[in-house]
């Protein structure tokens, strides 16, 4: 095969791996771009606030180091979501009965139906939980959106990798006479002993 008509080839299909890298990037951003105003805008729509700077919700240890932070703001973001969901509901959720988990709650509720106080604890485990599943589905979306973004920036870069060696091979196929070729084998020819 010709060497110009290789380099070509080569050439043309790291163009095609450009711009199926550089689309592919394209689509990655609008992903991460989707996934952070959507669960910001859900977010902000429940206007879920946490605790303000000094509030005694903020007190236990079980919670004020993770939430000081983010004390008196919205939860509008992906990490503020978590953190409310793990050290403000999750850490409500395990007092409201002792630790004990909804299902544990509700089998002891309908093993015993005129008990009020187990309903009560079964209707605020289900909330809770509900709630904190919520927070953590939306963290989830947005980690999603993250993990977009880091591939988004290294399709752009193989992209730009790929552009540049093509621009590499044109150069060198410009250099590259018509006559030269890939792979070209040679004989190699050995004396041969004259017979006496």
């Amino acid at each position: 095969m010709r060497r110009k008509a290789f380099d070509t080839i080569l050439i043309a299909g790291g163009l095609v791996l450009t711009i199926v890298l550089l689309v592919a990037g394209g689509l990655l951003m609008w992903g991460y771009s989707f996934a952070n105003s959507n669960v910001h805008d859900q977010l902000a729509q429940q206007k879920v606030f946490f605790p303000a700077k000094g509030s005694p919700s903020l007190a236990p240890a079980t919670i004020g180091p993770f939430l000081n932070q983010y004390a008196g703001k919205q939860l509008l973001t992906g990490p503020e979501a978590k953190a409310y969901a793990d050290h403000f509901i999750g850490v409500h959720v395990t007092e409201i009965a002792g630790g004990k988990t909804y299902a544990q709650v509700s089998t002891a509720a309908q093993a015993d139906p005129t008990n009020t106080v187990l309903q009560k604890q079964v209707q605020s485990l289900f909330q809770g939980q509900t709630l904190r599943g919520l927070l953590l589905e939306a963290y989830g979306f947005w980690k999603i959106g993250q993990i977009a973004f880091l591939a988004a920036i290294a399709s752009f870069i193989l992209a730009g990798v790929m552009l540049i060696l093509s621009a590499v091979g044109f150069a060198h196929v410009r250099r590259v006479s018509d006559t030269d070729e890939v792979l070209v084998s040679h004989t190699i020819r050995t004396a041969q002993p004259i017979a006496a």
